[in-house]
């Protein structure tokens, strides 16, 4: 019997030998704890650190508030760095709550992916 962690990596292997990120088109991935959520924008093939936001240090009322906020901060990063588009990576976690909303933000805000 698999945990929920176990199940989660197995996810994020998968997903991760089929997408990559570039100078171009940065891999968005996001990881979400119990109270916070995190977002780099990663140039696999430099293995470097484009852009990062967290929900640390922002004032907001319900975890979807805030993930929808890192979204938009995110955005603005990248747009600062000159990357428009980006390869999104849910890192294993289901395509809903807090992730969703941060995708979304994130795209309203003019991120391409």
């Amino acid at each position: 019997m698999t945990t929920k962690i176990e199940r989660r990596i197995k996810i994020k292997t998968r997903i991760r030998g089929k997408i990559s990120g570039t100078a171009e088109c940065p891999r968005m991935t996001v990881f979400r704890s119990n109270k916070q959520i995190y977002v780099q924008l990663i140039d696999d093939l430099a293995g470097k650190t484009i852009a990062s936001a967290s929900s640390k240090g922002l004032e907001g009322g319900a975890k979807k508030e805030l993930a929808a906020q890192v979204g938009q901060l995110i955005a603005k990063k990248a747009q600062e760095a000159g990357v428009t588009s980006v390869v999104f990576d849910r890192n294993g976690y289901l395509y809903h709550g807090r992730v969703k909303e941060l995708a979304d933000a994130a795209r309203n805000s003019g991120l391409k992916f």
